[in-house]
């Protein structure tokens, strides 16, 4: 089989995706509890870019295959496993294994998602991330009873799915973006509040936005002075909750006098972990209302375009150029 090997971390992005190289190796076989799949597709996301830039939470053990997600059919089985032979899944694996880069993957039942056999193949690919981690983050919105919420990073995959559960539960969203083509598309699209980070009245306009909505409650995907920026902005009792740090800078800025008497709070959301704190049942719940959803098209990832293994420099060089337009899906074609 081929796989697409990360000979070493480089901060330098480009450079790391330049060094990429596509090596033969043997198909694993699984051991107990794990599945052979045939990968289908398997999606470069943010957090794969970090992995590469070795300014990840994950590392791995080098030479790596990168990647977190996927899908594909089972192909072989470990004991234990027989009941997924044969099945159409969605996978999600962070563990000192090959990745999703690879035309075969070994990995442990626990990181599967059995699809619904009407579930597109390449929406499928980019669903183990960013639609749970959505759902995650407005399980905080339900706890918390917020009618409104406040998100940076507008524009990306995580807060359009955010965008769409708030609205089915009439919770308001005010949306933050960097580049004014950004606030223009989300305009069009029925936002009702867009700001601009460069806006020379942000700190106010927010500030005003989050006490008309009651806005209590912040996700933040950028990290950086933005974190502090937010916070300060927002009214008293307000949670910042940290899920990614696009910035690749520490959170900063953050008025101490807000946190000590303004009963401020700032948090950080993990998929995995959030993931553990829910039973088996009700998560397969969940995983089966959101493939509905895709199926009827209600929900979908943007899908800029696929590569295959021999062009896959070229292609996630072009990816690096405008990540926004959507994901690029690594396919085997």
């Amino acid at each position: 089989m081929k796989k697409i090997v990360l000979p070493a971390y480089n901060p330098n992005i480009l450079r790391a995706v330049m060094s990429l190289r596509v090596e033969e190796a043997p198909v694993p076989e699984p051991g107990d509890n794990e599945v052979l799949i045939k990968v289908y597709a398997a999606s470069c996301n943010p957090s794969d870019i970090a992995f590469m830039a070795g300014s990840y939470n994950v590392v791995k053990s080098l030479p790596a295959v990168p990647g977190f997600e996927g899908s594909g059919i089972v192909t072989e089985v470990g004991a234990g496993a027989e009941n997924y032979y044969g099945k159409k899944v969605s996978f999600f694996t962070q563990q000192d294994e090959d990745g999703s880069w690879a035309e075969y993957v070994c990995t442990k039942t626990s990181n599967l998602l059995i699809l619904d056999e009407s579930m597109d193949m390449d929406q499928a690919a980019c669903f183990a991330i960013n639609p749970f981690t959505a759902r995650g983050l407005l399980d905080i919105a339900l706890l918390q009873n917020t009618p409104a919420v406040v998100q940076n990073a507008a524009g990306s995959q995580v807060a359009s799915f955010i965008r769409k559960m708030a609205s089915e539960l009439d919770v308001s969203v005010i949306d933050i973006v960097r580049k004014e083509e950004t606030a223009q598309l989300l305009k069009k699209q029925g936002s009702k509040y867009v700001l601009l980070e460069s806006d020379p009245e942000f700190d106010k306009k927010l500030s005003e936005w989050s006490k008309k909505l009651d806005a209590r409650l912040a996700f933040d995907a950028v990290s950086g002075s933005m974190s502090g920026r937010i916070i300060n902005a927002m009214p008293e009792g307000s949670e910042l909750v940290v899920y990614g740090g696009l910035s690749n800078k520490p959170v900063t800025d953050v008025h101490p006098l807000g946190l000590i008497f303004k009963d401020k709070v700032i948090s950080g959301f993990n998929l995995g972990s959030w993931r553990q704190l829910l039973d088996d049942e009700y998560f397969e719940e969940i995983s089966r209302e959101l493939q509905q959803h895709f199926i009827a098209g209600d929900y979908q990832t943007r899908i800029q375009g696929k590569i295959n293994f021999e062009n896959v420099i070229k292609g996630l060089s072009q990816y690096l150029k405008n990540m926004s337009k959507g994901k690029v899906l690594i396919a085997n074609e």
